[in-house]
């Protein structure tokens, strides 16, 4: 991209980054992400708007955000840059759309990076009370380890979130499979099918749990061969999420049956049921290393696309340094980290976490319409020579558009004047940055 804000971007090749992630190691970093703290509520959520037909909306949100996941995977195999989608919307659409993408996927970091790390909080005091008085002592720590660990290198990082995906994923899976064979089969039937506004509702929400993807992308300046890896690591993260949330509803409705709807630590109690108090204990604790883990993952991704910003005239040039011996944006991981712990220890995020909502919304219909515009100009240097490797590309965008608007029908009506509000006050940053 040029670093010149107000010229339309390009592709570059030389940024000052080491290109050290592989498709296993994004595809880690696209579950980390992706299965955070929310799955460990998310059933019975979905069980209080569905009942037992809830797994009805983890398929229709599947293949909502399939549509949705098929042309980012298209886009970011074209543009092998780090900011992710706020790379592929600029290649595609100029500098301006970039800006405001790249305002949303901060957005949506920074405040879902805030809410996990205050629900990490409240775990861990839960897990061990003695740590309960000390919820800000905790969130220090857990921030500076990710600084720190992430500073020192994205490989380092990487291999960590691998580690910690794996970890958490361990408890999961007791539950997601050993679970199916303490299933009660009464507790699977529909006994009436829900209308189509309640699958929607519920299918919007949903939404939120697959999401991840264009966060997990944003190192794409550090991801080896893009073109090839790209995809696969989307494909195979994606196909791995779904499989899990589903087998994590059944286990938990079958199990708890219509105790679900209220159950607090729905995963925890299914588990408590099924195996006993020892695992239990079990989910607990990988709720916490669930978050913990998101939390690593966020503070991977995110501070690139302040570093994108900055690199681009967007922000002060500062943020855009690159450590002199590990090649890692530092200042805009440190800025980032503080901002998120901020308002995690404030607690005052609530509110702006359904701003997050819309802009990944918003952020998706950009990277669907750079998707279509990239492959329809033939832009970015990492497109394939003999066509994209993503299958589907080039009728997914024509599906996704008119799927993602159905989906921003449930937005509220404060929601669309707190959202447009955002996007005001980002143009105003915008021409600012233009007259310097």
């Amino acid at each position: 991209m040029s670093g010149v804000p107000g010229r339309p971007a390009t592709v570059s090749s030389t940024e000052p980054l080491v290109r050290a992630i592989g498709t296993l190691g994004l595809a880690a970093a696209i579950v980390n992400i992706t299965v955070g703290g929310g799955i460990f509520r998310l059933p019975a959520s979905v069980a209080q708007s569905l009942g037992a037909a809830a797994p009805v909306a983890y398929v229709v949100c599947a293949v909502a955000m399939g549509l949705i996941v098929l042309c980012i995977a298209d886009a970011g195999s074209r543009v092998p840059q780090t900011g992710g989608p706020y790379a592929y919307i600029g290649v595609a659409l100029g500098p301006y759309a970039a800006f405001l993408s790249g305002v949303l996927l901060w957005m949506l970091g920074l405040f879902a990076t805030a809410a996990v790390g205050t629900l990490f909080a409240i775990s861990m005091g839960r897990l061990v009370p003695a740590l309960a008085p000390y919820q800000p002592a905790v969130l220090v720590a857990a921030f500076a380890f990710w600084t720190l660990v992430n500073v020192r290198g994205v490989a380092l990082g990487t291999r960590l979130n691998t580690i910690a995906t794996i970890a958490k994923l361990l408890p999961l899976l007791l539950i997601a499979v050993g679970g199916l064979f303490h299933v009660r089969a009464q507790h699977l039937a529909v006994s009436a099918w829900p209308s189509a506004a309640d699958v929607a509702r519920t299918s919007l929400l949903l939404v939120f749990a697959f999401a991840g993807v264009e966060s997990a992308l944003a190192p794409s300046g550090e991801v080896r061969d893009t073109a090839r890896t790209v995809p696969r690591a989307i494909g195979l993260a994606m196909l791995a999420v779904t499989a899990l949330y589903i087998s994590l509803q059944l286990s938990a409705q079958g199990i708890l049956g219509v105790a679900l709807a209220t159950s607090p630590t729905p995963l925890a109690d299914a588990a408590g049921a099924a195996f006993g108090g020892w695992a239990q204990a079990l989910l607990l604790a990988g709720a916490s290393i669930s978050m913990f883990g998101y939390l690593g993952g966020m503070t991977l991704a995110i501070p690139r696309v302040v570093f994108a910003l900055a690199r681009d005239g967007y922000l002060p040039r500062p943020l855009g340094a690159v450590h002199p011996v590990h090649r890692t944006p530092q200042a805009a991981i440190v800025v980032q980290a503080i901002l998120a712990l901020a308002l995690a220890v404030s607690g005052t995020f609530e509110p702006l976490a359904m701003l997050a909502n819309a802009a990944a919304l918003a952020l998706y219909l950009g990277c669907v319409v750079a998707a279509w515009r990239l492959r329809a100009t033939g832009s970015g240097s990492g497109a394939p020579s003999g066509g994209s490797t993503v299958p589907l590309a080039r009728i997914a965008p024509f599906l996704a558009v008119p799927v993602i608007l159905w989906l921003l029908t449930g937005l509220t009506r404060s929601e669309w004047i707190a959202f447009g509000g955002c996007l005001a006050a980002a143009s105003l940053v915008y021409l600012i940055a233009r007259r310097r």
